[in-house]
């Protein structure tokens, strides 16, 4: 299985809001948010500074962008511009389109955030970078921008239908967006969607996505990248940052809350199904990343992961809390 797919598959869209901002220069919003946001710009030029990033990204016509974990981010026509927050010149607006700044320069820009189900999108975008640029000029961008147009034109003239349209949409946005910053330039040497193009540890991860259940362990996983053990260990961390049976248990326990949450599936049928035949060694595991055991996650769901501080289960760092049963074998 394409471990795109199996991850996207767990996603759910809850909602979509958009705007168009005409803005003249000079203009500066700065945006706090903690739903993923895309955009792109119909025309004119301008600034996106992401936070944690240490570079601004300059965007022109053409271009479309993806800040998949909603990181606070500011868009204005030069870095130097003084930003204001979008949420107070938001107030003073009605209708779908935002006019704002000094009469100067224009530029035009299609934007929106997603909402989704709980947890739902934290195991893809934990795996993401914080920011996705994808240049007017890049493969894929056409479509991009199409997407953003259609979806845009579905939210302002609602039809019959039009919330099943928005969600397929935003999917389809996100899948593409991705798609074309794995072929970019821009994407990073080292991370889970490089890793997705390398074809031995790509290899490696669609065995795992595709059998999540069966007892892998790093010797099977090397055989199936056809790679030596040591040398397939090895490009596996470089690439994607962790071990392969740190990623595996991590992607089985998210399988295993979504289960909990989906269905009345027993906790010996759940832990068989993401690959434990000892409900004791499946409860271990998940406790050591959820902190809570399977029985009061289906109680309390993924509301209680705020209270006691924990991110999402695919972020790497909860992987070095967590043995996995038959995943140590």
């Amino acid at each position: 299985m394409d471990p795109l797919t199996d991850v996207f598959t767990s996603m759910r869209v809850e909602s979509v809001v958009y705007a168009t901002l005409e803005a003249t220069a000079p203009w500066g919003l700065s945006f706090e948010t903690q739903y993923a946001k895309f955009g792109t710009v119909l025309r004119g030029n301008c600034w996106l500074t992401v936070e944690g990033e240490a570079k601004a990204v300059p965007l022109t016509g053409g271009d479309c962008y993806l800040l998949p974990r909603g990181n606070k981010f500011t868009l204005r026509d030069h870095p130097r511009t003084r930003a204001h927050n979008f949420a107070e010149i938001l107030m003073r607006h009605e209708g779908g389109t935002i006019h704002y700044g000094g009469g100067g320069a224009p530029t035009t820009i299609v934007g929106g955030k997603f909402t989704f189900d709980g947890d739902s999108s934290r195991p893809l975008t934990d795996l993401l970078p914080p920011v996705i640029h994808i240049r007017g000029d890049a493969p894929h961008a056409a479509a991009l921008r199409t997407t953003i147009q259609l979806l845009a034109s579905e939210i302002t003239s609602p039809g019959p239908g039009s919330s099943v349209i928005v969600s397929r949409l935003a999917d389809t946005l996100f899948v593409l967006a991705i798609r074309a910053h794995i072929v970019s330039e821009g994407c990073s040497k080292i991370g889970w969607l490089r890793a997705l193009s390398d074809p031995p540890i790509g290899a490696a991860l669609r065995s795992m996505h595709g059998k999540i259940a069966h007892s892998w362990t790093v010797a099977s996983l090397a055989s199936a990248a056809g790679m030596s053990r040591s040398a397939f260990a090895l490009r596996f961390k470089d690439l994607v940052g962790e071990a392969p049976l740190e990623y595996l248990t991590r992607w089985r326990m998210h399988q295993a809350g979504r289960l909990l949450q989906d269905g009345n599936r027993k906790l010996f049928e759940i832990a068989n199904l993401v690959g434990y035949e000892s409900d004791g060694a499946f409860n271990k595991a998940f406790k050591r990343i959820f902190r809570m055991t399977p029985g009061e996650y289906r109680t309390n769901g993924a509301s209680r992961l705020g209270e006691v501080g924990l991110a999402s289960p695919m972020h790497p760092e909860h992987a070095r809390k967590a043995s996995a049963g038959r995943d140590g074998a």
